[in-house]
């Protein structure tokens, strides 16, 4: 019998990755000025290390990691510094941007070469580089390589399963050697000596690259086509049947889970001394020109949607994927090292029906995969009772989406849910 590596619960959205799948990663061209945002992280914003006027190449760091929670901020292209501003970003909210006019010369400051390869050294190679999580988590990725608890297992997340989005897939078959090396890398500083890398089993052709080359410590997952199989707590009962306990972390389960995108970065910062101010991300939708890019930091929205052809059919833009990604007011924010997508979708592509009533069917239930009740929790919300939404435990919602998505009434369930959660923190609830 076949070992089925999934999880309870979850939900089958239309995929719709075929409009950009079979497209190879090229190079996204990069406008005449950039913004880069010195807040692309979790964390304390990193502090600007340059003024106006400064010259500056490709790497260069234009932002200081603002503390343990922070990371670095490099320059993506080569230039001058014209000014350091607030600007809107893709979460709705304000963060300071540098502006730099490029030179279109592309000159590259690249990082010391590492004298020796070791635990320490990729550890701080990870944090000098100012790689963080680039499956959309933005969490720097040197503080999750020092966990407070031994670990004995790393899991590569290379399941994208959010629908559109396909340039992880691209990643992994495109540069499966460069993943593999960058997941040998991580193990080095989790000092573990195994590894799985997850991948969904509607990416056949990328599992095979993955697997020609992998090494005996690193096995190659194929996962059920499910969503949210990339969740970080689906992924590894998926794969190693363990559980998170309510309030914990992977680590304390023995685990550090990863994005494949990060482990291509920190390839790229260790064999190559580049650090991180550039990513691939897809551009899909059935209004876009679709493809998937290796795009640099700071390219405003504005400059992707402007390439894109079905400029006039363009009823909605979300930076992310259409299940946990943002909807856009405006195309002012720009590209930063978490965003995997910019969607650029027809009316068809979306549901606009109106909210009604619960009708108490508990489709939401029995799709969320963390088991909770979301129509009690939505109730509960709709009336601010702290005392019930902490015994419905409201605080294990991964955000997913899959309640609002299985919803016949149409009800905003996740995002009375993301209001309720805050509104517990703001009171001092459970975390």
């Amino acid at each position: 019998m076949t070992l089925r590596f999934t999880f309870r619960r979850g939900i089958h959205p239309e995929g719709r990755k075929h409009i950009s799948s079979g497209i190879p990663l090229t190079d996204f061209p990069t406008p005449a000025q950039v913004y880069i945002s010195l807040s692309q992280h979790i964390g304390a914003p990193a502090e600007p290390t340059v003024a106006v006027g400064d010259k500056v190449m490709a790497g260069t760091l234009i932002g200081k990691a603002n503390g343990f929670v922070s990371a670095n901020i490099f320059s993506s292209v080569s230039g001058t510094v014209k000014a350091l501003m607030m600007r809107p970003t893709a979460l709705g909210t304000k963060a300071n941007h540098i502006e730099i006019e490029n030179d279109g010369q592309y000159t590259k400051e690249l990082l010391k070469p590492l004298e020796i390869i070791n635990k320490e050294s990729v550890i701080a190679r990870v944090k000098e580089a100012g790689i963080v999580g680039m499956g959309g988590a933005t969490f720097p990725t040197h503080v999750k390589l020092m966990p407070k608890n031994p670990v004995d297992t790393l899991l590569i997340n290379a399941a994208e399963c959010e629908p559109y989005i396909t340039c992880d897939y691209r990643l992994c078959l495109e540069k499966a050697k460069e993943v593999v090396r960058g997941t040998e890398l991580l193990m080095i500083a989790l000092g573990v000596e195994r590894a799985y890398i997850g991948i969904e089993d509607n990416k056949p052709d990328a599992i095979a690259a993955l697997k020609d080359a992998s090494t005996d410590n690193i096995g190659i997952i194929p996962l059920v086509t499910k969503y949210p199989q990339g969740a970080e707590k689906q992924l590894i009962y998926s794969i190693l049947r363990r559980k998170v306990p309510v309030g914990g972390l992977p680590a304390d389960i023995g685990v550090v889970v990863d994005n494949a995108h990060t482990a291509y970065a920190v390839y790229d910062a260790v064999d190559n001394n580049t650090p991180l101010y550039r990513r691939a991300m897809t551009v899909s939708g059935l209004a876009a020109t679709p493809g998937n890019f290796w795009i640099n930091t700071g390219v405003t929205y504005k400059e992707v949607f402007e390439k894109q052809e079905g400029l006039s059919d363009t009823a909605k833009v979300i930076s992310g994927g259409p299940m946990m990604g943002f909807a856009q007011a405006n195309l002012l924010p720009s590209v930063t090292k978490g965003t995997s997508s910019l969607l650029f979708l027809k009316e068809s592509e979306f549901n606009e029906e109106p909210i009604t009533p619960c009708i108490n069917c508990a489709r939401c239930a029995n799709a969320c995969p963390m088991r909770l009740m979301p129509m009690f929790i939505d109730q509960a919300a709709l009336q601010d009772d702290i005392e019930e939404l902490e015994k419905l435990n409201i605080m294990s919602c991964i955000e997913c989406g899959s309640c609002s998505y299985s919803c016949p009434a149409n009800r905003p369930l996740v995002m009375s849910i993301k209001r309720a959660k805050n509104l517990l923190r703001k009171q001092g609830g459970k975390k």
